[in-house]
């Protein structure tokens, strides 16, 4: 059944329906008036890495213990996972709880009857979505952004709302390992192939101020021997350069020692882990030095 509304009647609603957003708005600018305005819009950029991402679990908790917050947190491929759950509230100690205790078939479905890849992504997108609660992208805590891949033009692709574990799934999806998720008839691949240490895009979104954590130390000196370690192996070699000349371009860069411990490795999460909160703990006065400087600029000017 089709419902006419009047003409008066549908402006009375259309101006009921603007109260909530004239009432937030009102209270969002009596906030600003006490907010700081010194304070630099700080990124968290994590970058691509395979195995070597859970260093960023380690990062993230040494950053806490210095009571460093982002504003904004970026992520590629692995970035991409461990940031959707930063954005979505689980502290460093929560995810390193989760990356302990998950198993692989909490998070890998193997495909068959597929030439485009072995593992097919649902049950990851399905992992994240269920940890966090469903929660779109654009009602996380902290406001995030995953980096993919657009399989056909090569060309980097942002998401910055609508549904998280989809959004997850295609920033990790490695070619030749992933299935490509098609969205809007339009595959998507790993964000590393273009934009493993994503610190432009956080720039692009208005961050005064990047931290970046780059893990792609580039790969061990030793022949890959199943399918997966070539790929990846192969990936290290691509981008290298790439993910150095994105990382220089932060504020503070952050460069876990996972050298010694292949990108393949997922035995070694509590390593990797504990070799992320070294380099954060090493790093945390840097930044909050700079930061400070940033601040002091800022009252100059």
């Amino acid at each position: 059944m089709i419902t006419t509304i009047s003409s008066t009647k549908r402006d009375t609603l259309r101006r009921l329906g603007a109260l909530p957003i004239i009432a937030s708005g009102l209270a969002a600018a009596q906030s600003s008036k006490g907010a700081r305005t010194d304070a630099p819009r700080v990124a968290l950029v994590l970058g691509s890495g395979s195995a070597r991402g859970f260093a960023h679990i380690g990062v993230i908790k040494a950053l806490e213990a210095a009571k460093i917050k982002p504003d904004l947190i970026v992520g590629t491929s692995a970035g991409a996972l461990i940031g959707a759950f930063y954005a979505a509230g689980f502290s460093g100690v929560q995810m390193e709880d989760l990356a302990l205790k998950v198993k692989d078939i909490d998070i890998v479905d193997m495909s068959s009857g597929t030439k485009r890849g072995m593992v097919m992504g649902d049950t990851l997108q399905s992992f994240v979505n269920r940890a966090t609660r469903d929660r779109p992208i654009e009602l996380l805590g902290i406001p995030f952004i995953a980096v993919a891949t657009r399989l056909r033009t090569g060309v980097v692709a942002t998401f910055r709302s609508g549904d998280l574990g989809l959004a997850v799934r295609a920033s990790c999806s490695v070619p030749g390992v992933f299935i490509p998720p098609k969205i809007n008839d339009v595959d998507f691949v790993d964000g590393g192939l273009v934009s493993p240490v994503p610190v432009r895009i956080a720039r692009d979104a208005g961050a005064d101020f990047v931290i970046a954590v780059d893990v792609s130390s580039g790969p061990l000196n030793a022949t890959p021997v199943g399918i997966y370690e070539q790929v990846m192996h192969s990936f290290e070699i691509m981008g290298r350069s790439l993910a150095k000349l994105e990382a220089d371009q932060a504020d503070v860069v952050i460069r876990p020692d996972v050298t010694r411990i292949a990108s393949t490795d997922f035995s070694s999460r509590a390593a990797f882990i504990q070799i992320g909160q070294s380099a954060g703990a090493r790093f945390a006065p840097v930044v909050q030095e700079k930061l400070a400087l940033w601040r002091a600029g800022k009252k100059r000017a």
